[in-house]
C-alpha cells in the first residue's frame, strides 16, 4: 500500500510545482508560501478533526515534539526557498534540483538512521544525481 501513497504523493507534488509556478506570477514568493501554508494548515487540521484524532495530541512525547517541530522548520525553509527558486527559474529546472532531496534523504538515512545501502539503492541514487546534473547543466 505504501507504493500507492508514494505515487499519489509524486502526482500531487508535480501538480504543486506546476500550479505554484502559475500562481506565483506577480506575487511575492514569501507571501505565496504563506498562502500555501495556510491552506495546508487548514486541510491538515480538518483531516485530524474529521478522523477524530485530535484527542491524541496529548500522547505526543517530548522527543516527538522536538523532531516534529524541527521537521516543520525544515519544511518551512524548504518551501520558502523552493517558491523563490520557482519564481525566478524555470519549473523544468527547479523541480529536478528540488527533487535531488531524494538523494540527500537517502544519504542522511544511511548515516543518521543507520539504514543499509545496497547496490540497487546506490545505483539508483547515482542515476538520480546524474539525471539532475544533466537537466540543470
Amino acid at each position: 500500500m505504501w507504493i500507492l501513497y508514494a505515487l499519489l504523493s509524486a502526482v500531487f507534488a508535480a501538480l504543486t510545482s506546476i500550479l505554484a509556478k502559475i500562481g506565483i506570477e506577480n506575487v511575492n514568493s514569501n507571501l505565496a508560501t504563506a498562502v500555501r501554508t495556510m491552506v495546508v494548515l487548514v486541510m491538515a487540521w480538518g483531516i485530524v478533526f474529521f478522523t477524530g484524532r485530535h484527542n491524541e495530541i496529548t500522547n505526543i512525547g517530548q522527543k516527538s515534539w522536538i523532531f516534529l517541530i524541527l521537521s516543520g522548520l525544515a519544511t518551512g525553509l524548504s518551501w520558502l526557498f523552493y517558491y523563490k527558486a520557482l519564481q525566478i527559474g524555470d519549473a523544468s529546472k527547479v523541480v529536478p534540483v528540488d527533487k535531488f532531496s531524494v538523494v540527500i534523504s537517502m544519504v542522511l538515512a544511511f548515516f543518521i538512521l543507520g539504514e543499509k545501502a545496497d547496490a540497487k539503492t546506490i545505483i539508483g541514487g547515482a542515476l538520480i544525481t546524474a539525471g539532475t546534473l544533466a537537466l540543470v547543466l
